[in-house]
């Protein structure tokens, strides 16, 4: 389906970077809007999530280079909506609430919108993977002025101007890059409030005092960047 229905556009593809995620994979994509493509980018699993994918109906998209950023650079090439989403396949995210994401995009009210993860249980956020996204915070406020409280996955957006952005970080510092590139282009970005459920599964990255510590790594050296003045600045 093409169009617009009850004003939300249905020109959305929703990129979702899959690593061995076959128990949550129905949930997520039973989530996903009516109308809107889901495309999975499978990272390299070895539980059957591409098969269960496809035969749920999603795209799959396969990306040999390890790496979040990877993953999700993979899915946004794929795309060819209008806009384009995206939002972990782990079942800690539903993809349902990006609806209001896209339909404020499409208003020309934002750039780029995100979710700041609310946790829902004990357990759904581990106290250092918080503790090391809240200092990473900090830091892009000093470095973009943006006043952000989150740098999490979900998110929507215009899918030409995303590529314009030249984010090179494949990675776990892409969604960070994104959103640097995109303050020094000039977007508008907000941020909104989501559940953060538990997980389904085991966490490959932030579960882990090292995989935390790897992502901040990633990520302190995305801050580390010059500013770089993009093609798609004003946007709006």
């Amino acid at each position: 389906m093409r169009g617009v229905t009850d004003s939300i556009p249905t020109t959305v593809d929703v990129v979702l970077p899959c690593l061995d995620e076959a128990e949550a994979l129905p949930w997520v994509l039973a989530r996903i809007p009516a109308g809107w493509r889901a495309v999975v980018v499978d990272n390299g699993s070895t539980d059957g999530s591409a098969e269960i994918a496809r035969a749920l109906g999603a795209t799959v998209v396969h990306e040999a280079r390890r790496g979040f950023g990877a993953a999700c650079h993979a899915g946004l090439l794929a795309a060819d909506a209008e806009y384009v989403c995206f939002c972990d396949c782990d079942g800690s995210l539903d993809p349902s609430l990006l609806a209001p994401f896209v339909r404020e995009v499409a208003a020309g009210d934002a750039d780029l919108v995100l979710g700041r993860r609310r946790p829902t249980a004990r357990g759904a956020w581990p106290p250092h993977a918080r503790a090391g996204n809240l200092a990473l915070a900090r830091m892009l406020r000093r470095r973009t002025g943006l006043r952000l409280h989150d740098l999490g996955p979900l998110r929507a957006a215009r899918r030409a101007p995303l590529l314009s952005l030249g984010v090179a970080d494949r990675r776990s510092g892409y969604p960070l890059e994104m959103v640097v590139r995109a303050a020094d282009a000039g977007w508008r970005v907000r941020e909104h409030d989501v559940p953060y459920l538990p997980r389904t599964g085991r966490s490959k990255v932030t579960g882990t005092w090292r995989g935390t510590w790897q992502a901040v790594r990633d990520m302190r050296a995305v801050l580390a960047l010059p500013p770089v003045p993009a093609a798609t600045a004003g946007v709006r």
